[in-house]
């Protein structure tokens, strides 16, 4: 069946697989670009600082991510929460030491501040393997670790992108679940090796 001058339909060959992201095919040398969410290709979620922690955490939920960049006025990068920060101890600890409740607790009292954000520049990224990047992460111990660059239209940093473990485990066809960082890299670990 003809549908354009150049585009024909055809029936779908009997021995057919589904390409997937490139499960197991990575390595500790494998370009860690490979694992990198570009936000120039994959749209950021972010928050407002001012917002619930059970907005947050349900808009984690509702867009299956982990994180989110918290974003003030003018679009600048404030700062970030994990789940971890919002599921873990942390809101229990806060909240008892301001005396309210967890959930009046907002954002900003539980997030990362920018100050604080250990990042990674895009320049070095083009240069290291996935072993780099794992390495960066377990002697920072996060699971996310943040890309910057320097947007060429206005000459001023961005964050271009980030890592997470749970991604590079993904790639890998590892799961990785909850929040045991030793664990989660052990996991990792041991699947490059394979």
């Amino acid at each position: 069946m003809t549908l354009a001058a150049n585009v024909r339909t055809h029936k779908l060959s009997q021995n057919a697989t589904l390409c997937g992201p490139g499960y197991n095919q990575m390595a500790p040398d494998s370009p860690a670009i490979e694992a990198m969410t570009d936000f120039s290709h994959v749209n950021v979620v972010s928050i407002d600082p001012g917002a619930s922690i059970n907005d947050a955490n349900a808009r984690m939920i509702s867009r299956g991510v982990r994180l989110l960049i918290v974003v003030g006025k003018a679009e600048a990068v404030e700062g970030l929460i994990t789940a971890r920060d919002i599921l873990g101890e942390k809101p229990m600890q806060v909240a008892s030491a301001r005396g309210t409740k967890r959930e009046d607790l907002t954002v900003a009292d539980l997030m990362t501040p920018i100050g604080s954000l250990d990042t990674l520049y895009l320049g070095e990224v083009l240069n290291a393997s996935i072993a780099d990047i794992l390495n960066a992460l377990k002697k920072l111990g996060r699971q996310h670790i943040l890309v910057e660059d320097t947007d060429p239209i206005t000459g001023q940093p961005r964050v271009r992108g980030l890592f997470s473990a749970t991604h590079i485990g993904r790639l890998l066809g590892v799961p990785v679940l909850g929040f045991d960082l030793p664990r989660t890299f052990a996991e990792i670990e041991a699947a490059l090796v394979n």
